[in-house]
């Protein structure tokens, strides 16, 4: 046998054991059997010097290109290996970071939906429907359809979260109002819960995603006698007393009149706090009287139909039944926090 037809034979042999290498170790080992210091192939490599001038260029073009190529296979050899340990590592060390190490525990609902369920229970034996829509709206849905100018400053970038197709993250679950007045034929009661979106400077009462309940009734001679009612009786009902509460008069393109309905701040009971901005109320539930361009949008007679629509922020209800201090909690996930509930 010539050199060549060894060097041939060498790398056939390093192709299997290489290939067949179980551990970047046994991979390392194999590698030095062959291409290391002490290698079969560098031993052959040695024995060129006896061979003639022709011979040396071949046997040596050779050998180096069998070297490269062999480095190249103990290179993908590693990856492989490397991808495969992974992979096994996966399956039998999975270890989830956001599991507690301690005794697994059962979950809970969070207080925010605990008090949405609830508040659907209060309006449902008040003869309310439950109504809900996609978080994703057109700009007709959300502003349009409720009475607001183009030029209005909840349109603009700095209060709307725009996507690039047009459409927005909802502001407020006003567009599932408008979605029901379409589709379901006066009288009717109905409440509308769910996220809503803002571009809002977060601090303790405010955040960038929060949670609403808004309301609806449209039906014949509806007045604010009747808001107010529903109103003291869904807070009394929450908070198991009768809770001081103010109305002040509000603008809302989607009412008229317009109404603020304020509690006072229960953190604080009225002293002044950074959740009522030190004033000793807290602005929780806007209202008013169904404009008639809604429902005239809606293709309803608003000298036949009248109504009234409501505003309940879930996440302001929380804190004042708990006592919590900063809004922000509720999007922590704080498991501490949580599970005081």
């Amino acid at each position: 046998m010539n050199l060549s037809q060894e060097l041939d034979s060498i790398y056939e042999e390093a192709i299997q054991k290489i290939g067949a290498s179980i551990s970047e170790e046994d991979l390392d080992k194999n590698k030095n059997d062959f291409i290391g210091k002490k290698g079969k192939l560098t031993a052959v490599l040695k024995n060129v010097a006896s061979l003639s001038i022709e011979e040396k260029k071949t046997v040596g073009q050779k050998a180096n290109e069998l070297s490269k190529k062999l480095e190249v296979f103990v290179s993908d050899t590693k990856t492989t290996l490397k991808k495969k340990l992974f992979e096994s590592q996966a399956a039998s060390e999975f270890f989830d970071t956001l599991r507690p190490l301690s005794k697994p525990e059962n979950g809970s609902l969070h207080p925010i939906t605990q008090i949405q369920y609830e508040i659907e229970d209060i309006f449902a034996s008040m003869g309310f429907s439950v109504m809900d829509g996609p978080e994703i709206e057109t700009d007709t849905n959300n502003f349009g359809a409720l009475n607001f100018t183009e030029d209005h400053p909840a349109r603009e970038m700095q209060d709307t979260f725009y996507l690039e197709n047009g459409n927005l993250l909802r502001t407020h679950t006003s567009a599932i109002q408008v979605r029901t007045l379409r589709h379901l034929k006066p009288p009717f009661r109905i409440i509308a819960p769910g996220r809503v979106f803002r571009y809002e400077e977060v601090d303790a009462s405010h955040e960038h995603t929060f949670y609403q309940i808004e309301g609806m009734v449209v039906g014949k001679n509806i007045s604010a006698a009747n808001l107010i009612d529903t109103m003291q009786v869904l807070l009394s009902r929450i908070f198991e007393k009768e809770i001081k509460t103010r109305l002040r008069p509000g603008y809302f393109p989607f009412v008229e009149p317009g109404f603020e309905l304020d509690i006072n701040c229960l953190v604080c009971e009225g002293k002044g706090c950074p959740v009522c901005k030190q004033s000793g109320w807290l602005e929780l539930l806007p209202c008013g009287l169904i404009h008639p361009n809604v429902l005239s949008h809606a293709g309803l007679d608003p000298k036949e139909w009248t109504g009234f629509a409501f505003g309940l922020g879930l996440d302001r209800l929380v804190m004042m039944r708990y006592g919590i201090h900063d809004i922000r909690y509720f999007q922590s996930g704080n498991l501490r926090f949580l599970k005081q509930f």
